[in-house]
């Protein structure tokens, strides 16, 4: 007969080893927890009429979609009934490269005032997360977007009569701005033909390295995007072992592909004054700019990271979208 002391201590149930943002849980035994509500109010109404959008799948295989969205007033035609050619603005949301979805109701808000008062067709897709799709998923789903893109420039009725102006901007915040490099490195402005690439418009990309700047030292506790957070991300985002040096998070890291003679066309780098990846923002802006690339910085006063999504409908995000309007303007012209 067994004793007492032979008895086995009962399993221990899984418990937290991450949570980021109360939305996603990792457990011990790596089951991953996500919520179904996203974090980030966006406050008011935001269906206001100027809009219409359509959702479709741009990759059955892995359940990848995108939301359309056009102007609802547009008939394809101006006052005096010439054919209005809209640009066509592709939009990467962010959320670490672990959260977020182009449903999000602030991600739905953002592009609906992008489409309005461009006015262009937005495009808004998904991608796979971390940490069940680490990096490079993320970037990959990015490419195939925009081939998916190439491939129904001229077939769909809402993108048809936009794609004769051949301007397509690539944009994306955050995690989507990082992408949105990453593309820019991969296909410039004629590696889609023939589609166009007229311009990347990076809204505080996510980049990082394992030397921290003097924003990310100093930012505060309280911040929306902290030095904590990042590291949340890092650990459930990198591909294992990979420390933030890795070339999907630092364009110019020991092992990153050197940009010097990569023709990525015009961009626009936004930063925000309160932003942790200030710093980050602007280094990229300056060495572009050395290299040669034609890179506007503008640094947003007053704003935190991720302002565009986390506060679509404010009158900041009203100065942003002003000024994404005039960096596409500067190319239709």
């Amino acid at each position: 007969m067994a004793s007492s002391g032979d008895a086995k201590p009962p399993p221990q149930k899984p418990y937290v080893v991450e949570d980021c943002r109360g939305v996603l849980q990792v457990l011990s035994d790596g089951t991953v927890i996500r919520t179904a509500a996203p974090p980030f109010p966006v406050g008011v109404d935001h269906e206001d009429g100027r809009v219409e959008w359509k959702d479709a799948v741009y990759d059955a295989g892995r359940g990848l979609g995108v939301r359309l969205y056009r102007p609802a007033t547009w008939g394809g035609k101006d006052e005096g009934g010439k054919k209005v050619k809209l640009p066509v603005v592709v939009y990467f949301h962010g959320g670490g490269f672990c959260l977020g979805s182009c449903t999000w109701p602030n991600f739905h808000a953002g592009c609906v005032r992008l489409a309005a008062e461009l006015p262009a067709v937005v495009l808004s897709f998904d991608y796979r997360l971390a940490p069940e799709h680490r990096l490079p998923a993320a970037h990959e789903d990015a490419a195939a977007a925009l081939l998916w893109l190439r491939d129904k420039l001229l077939s769909d009725p809402w993108l048809a009569d936009a794609a004769e102006s051949r301007q397509v901007f690539v944009s994306g915040e955050s995690a989507g701005g990082n992408m949105s490099h990453h593309l820019a490195v991969r296909f410039g402005t004629d590696g889609l033909y023939p589609l166009k690439i007229a311009g990347y418009i990076l809204l505080m990309p996510a980049f990082l390295s394992e030397q921290p700047t003097r924003s990310e030292l100093e930012a505060p506790g309280t911040a929306f995007l902290t030095r904590e957070t990042c590291d949340v991300y890092s650990r459930l985002t990198l591909p294992a072992g990979a420390n933030k040096d890795h070339p999907l998070f630092n364009p110019f890291g020991p092992e990153s592909r050197s940009l010097d003679t990569v023709d990525v066309g015009r961009m626009l780098v936004v930063a925000a004054e309160g932003d942790l990846l200030k710093d980050k923002n602007a280094e990229y802006a300056e060495r572009m700019k050395a290299m040669g690339k034609d890179v506007e910085l503008v640094v947003f006063a007053g704003e935190e990271h991720a302002f565009f999504g986390l506060k679509p409908l404010s009158a900041a995000t009203g100065e942003l979208v002003g000024l994404i309007r005039r960096f596409i303007g500067a190319e239709i012209e």
